[in-house]
């Protein structure tokens, strides 16, 4: 059967729920769990399935944090990108005094999503057909990504053309960079939805006959400074963020060997009751860590399920207690009423004198 029918199949007579920039981001946080693997592939809305089975998700953006992200990245694009094309002149030393701009937000009043698609094609295809350092900024254009044999629309922030030869993606966001400093995973998920726009238009510009490496693996990443409204901005590398995600959404893509498991009657439509959506779940192998909290809608019930294993501790503890899988097992093996495996030997005896420096430590009190 075509892979495409049996994740319609598995989806049932719900609609597809689309991805974003955000949830592809999201698809590098665990690539090892098959579970999201094969829902994310189906298209399926993690947040429904998982308020369905008791599990629901109650994070999200906060509305003070969407207003204030609007209200920066206003203040950048205001008056023809003014304030960015200084920090450009700034960053990347943008040669140009002066600089064109296009607003895609909407297309001759008409704001539809296969309209502003068709302007950013043509606007872009004919920039990228250019040899003239035009220096054209292209605010909020439309393009496409396949993802798992769907062409899903992505809105970067904004796209310049012909910075040094090149198209460079830029993301503007509103956390603060203080003394040049940011919040490291704050810059790390910004890089990585930037990878995503840079992924988005090198296959835009492939389709067209163009080489995929006109578009710059440099963003430029435009936050404000200090405790002000005033932006700065930045370079971000994301070659590998680039590369981590080509690959997850390749995994995407190939899921034969795990849908060829399941049985035929394997559906996950969120209109059916809590238990018959449990017991399909359970047959999908979850690899949660703590990271998934932040990352997926669906790690409320993966981390109950995961409830006395290891795996729950997160992936550093993991690794140094050497694969030992439950916390039974580990307190077990620290107080020797447990004989370690071959494998366990080397770990068991580390938990064995971390459990005597415990005692110790507390004066021989167990």
């Amino acid at each position: 059967m075509d892979i495409d029918i049996r994740l319609d199949r598995i989806r049932g007579p719900v609609e597809p729920t689309p991805h974003n920039a955000r949830t592809i981001a999201a698809l590098t946080n665990n690539p090892g769990c098959t579970r999201r693997r094969v829902i994310d592939a189906a298209f399926i809305d993690k947040a429904a399935l998982a308020a369905q089975v008791g599990y629901p998700f109650p994070y999200g953006m906060s509305p003070f944090a969407i207003t204030r992200g609007n209200a920066f990245e206003a203040l950048v694009t205001a008056n023809g990108c003014a304030e960015l094309l200084r920090l450009l002149r700034e960053v990347i030393e943008l040669p140009l005094p002066e600089v064109a701009y296009d607003d895609l937000g909407s297309v001759a009043g008409r704001e539809t999503l296969q309209a502003r698609h068709i302007r950013s094609k043509q606007l872009l295809a004919e920039a990228a057909r250019s040899g003239e350092d035009a220096g054209t900024l292209f605010d909020h254009p439309l393009l496409k990504l396949d993802v798992s044999g769907r062409a899903v629309y992505l809105e970067p922030d904004l796209i310049a053309f012909r910075i040094g030869q090149s198209f460079r993606v830029v993301e503007i966001k509103s956390f603060p960079i203080l003394d040049r400093q940011a919040d490291p995973a704050k810059v790390k998920a910004a890089a990585v939805q930037s990878a995503v726009y840079v992924l988005a238009l090198r296959q835009f510009l492939v389709s067209l006959g163009f080489a995929p490496g006109l578009v710059s693996h440099k963003v430029v990443l435009v936050c404000p400074e200090n405790f002000s409204n005033r932006p700065t901005a930045a370079e971000l590398d994301v070659r590998k963020e680039v590369a981590v995600l080509s690959r997850q959404l390749h995994r995407l893509s190939t899921l034969d060997a795990v849908l060829g498991g399941l049985p035929e009657g394997f559906v996950l439509d969120t209109t059916r009751s809590p238990a018959e959506l449990l017991n399909t779940l359970s047959l999908l192998e979850a690899r949660y860590v703590p990271e998934c909290l932040s990352a997926c809608e669906m790690a409320y019930l993966c981390r109950s399920e995961a409830a006395g294993r290891t795996a729950a501790l997160g992936r550093s503890v993991q690794e140094q207690l050497g694969g030992i899988e439950t916390i039974s097992s580990v307190l077990a093996l620290a107080a020797g009423t447990q004989a370690p495996d071959e494998h366990e030997v080397e770990s068991a005896a580390r938990l064995r004198a971390a459990e005597q420096l415990r005692r110790e430590c507390l004066g021989g009190v167990a």
